[in-house]
């Protein structure tokens, strides 16, 4: 290494998850430090696992909290994307509560 340079930070170890209804898929990867959520979401190549999705306008997080794309990572961080919700929680309950039923049911019948 030529004099004057900065040494080059040590790589930062994140996961990349996903969670679709048939499928749950974790990708470990490298970035270098000061890396971002979305350098992460890039280089994990999720969005050629799942062409039919838009990763680009799917909800993004950090351990369960949401998060911009150009949040700096950490090692360790574990990023998530999120699928649009097929219903809303609030209208599923609703659903259930015009047939005589609760969520803790319903999950219970459908197992």
């Amino acid at each position: 290494m030529a004099a004057g340079q900065p040494m080059p930070a040590d790589p930062i170890a994140v996961e990349v998850v996903i969670a679709l209804r048939d499928v749950q898929v974790i990708v470990d990867i490298s970035l270098p430090d000061g890396s971002t959520l979305g350098d992460a979401i890039e280089h994990s190549h999720i969005g050629k696992r799942f062409p039919q999705l838009d990763i680009a306008t799917l909800a993004v997080g950090i351990w369960g909290h949401p998060a911009e794309r150009d949040h700096p990572l950490r090692d360790g961080d574990r990023v998530e994307l999120y699928r649009p919700l097929q219903l809303d929680p609030r209208e599923a309950r609703r659903k259930l509560a015009l047939l005589g039923r609760t969520m803790r049911h319903a999950a219970q019948d459908d197992g």
